[in-house]
């Protein structure tokens, strides 16, 4: 038998670093367990740069969380003397009328965010790496930007370190049983006891927590590096982040960062639902023809020879909003899941919020939408 823990952590990528950090700094005997390296490459918790933006078309109630987001990162920032987030502006940019542009300027003018309404040749002269359709609009806010996903695990893991927690890497979780005092967790090398659990394991989640078997769905991602033929413009002091909801789908894309290329990929990529542990991680033609065909339609300047090709994975919902919550039938068991692909930027916050409910059973924050009873059984 192991050792015996206040709150053991499944999972130690973006949220689960995050969870880590904020439970040990409440002075609390934390294990995180990772079954990976940390950081590593192989979930949603890399890549060089994952979007924030304040402007948030998916839905209202996410703007005061990407607010406390920001409050949270550069807070972690201060404390680790790591920079991780890179303000560079942010574009949503779309048809008039499309949900990302229509989402995005309603959510501006509910929370009082500063934004420009943009025509697509206004764009494409302030940031010559653009190309969009005449007819496309934008909104435009100052404030967007990219964060370091690596970076961020590592400032968490090291907060927490500091804080106390323990953190084994290399270690995978075959299950977890509920005792009369807590739970027991069963991992390829020992076998731990704490008075809580919280999962946070991405796309193994599921596999972990039978209850979100049926709708937290694990989907292969790719993204890709091609190099521009203008690289100035496409620096992160030139070139914003975007979401753009194009007649091809929705992509997004990133400045040069970490890597050389123009980094972008579509949402949903191809629809391939996976096993995390049995899927093609290596990119394949079709893969690259797809993303490079949307390079040269919208960003011709950043479509040049491709760098790299990556796969990451999506876990999605239903509604493609979280799982942030308790489980409805065993309270010690606190679930963080589902972020769709939009949930990284929230991570600082989201960590705490776990933190609330595995501990307290509630939390300051508004986390109604991202219950598990919203799904029917």
């Amino acid at each position: 038998m192991g050792d015996r823990f206040d709150v053991i952590v499944i999972g130690v990528g973006g949220v689960g670093s995050a969870a880590t950090y904020h439970l040990a700094r409440r002075d609390l005997d934390v294990l995180g367990l990772e079954r990976y390296d940390v950081p590593h490459d192989l979930g949603s918790s890399h890549g060089r740069s994952r979007i924030i933006r304040k402007p948030q078309y998916e839905a209202p109630e996410y703007v005061p969380l990407v607010e406390a987001a920001y409050d949270r990162w550069r807070a972690l920032e201060e404390r680790t003397g790591r920079r991780l987030l890179h303000v560079t502006g942010g574009i949503d940019a779309g048809p008039p009328g499309s949900r990302i542009v229509a989402g995005s300027q309603a959510s501006c003018e509910a929370h009082g965010i500063d934004h420009e309404r943009l025509s697509a040749a206004a764009v494409n002269e302030r940031f010559p790496g653009y190309d969009l359709p005449a007819g496309h609009r934008a909104i435009y806010q100052p404030e967007g930007g990219f964060l370091d996903p690596e970076r961020c695990v590592v400032a968490h893991v090291d907060a927490a370190h500091e804080a106390g927690a323990t953190i084994r890497a290399r270690e995978q979780v075959h299950g977890y049983t509920t005792t009369d005092d807590g739970v027991r967790v069963e991992s390829s090398k020992n076998t731990y006891e704490a008075e809580r659990l919280v999962v946070t394991a991405g796309a193994w989640t599921p596999k972990l927590v039978p209850e979100l078997r049926e709708i937290a769905v694990p989907e292969r991602q790719v993204l890709a590096w091609l190099q521009p033929t203008s690289p100035s413009a496409f620096d992160p002091d030139r070139f914003p982040v975007f979401v753009h909801d194009a007649e091809e789908g929705h992509y997004y894309g990133f400045p040069r960062y970490g890597a050389p290329g123009f980094k972008f990929g579509k949402f949903h990529h191809r629809k391939e639902v996976v096993d995390p542990d049995a899927f093609g991680r290596e990119p394949r033609p079709a893969d690259e023809d797809l993303l490079r065909a949307y390079a040269d339609r919208y960003f011709p300047t950043g479509a040049g020879p491709t760098l790299q090709l990556s796969t990451c994975l999506f876990t999605n919902t239903p509604d493609d909003h979280f799982i942030i919550d308790r489980l409805p039938d065993e309270p010690r068991i606190t679930v963080g899941a589902g972020f769709s692909g939009h949930g990284f930027k929230f991570a600082s916050v989201v960590g705490e919020i776990l933190a609330d409910l595995s501990v307290d059973g509630e939390t300051d924050h508004d986390v109604d939408t991202f219950r598990i009873d919203r799904f029917p059984e």
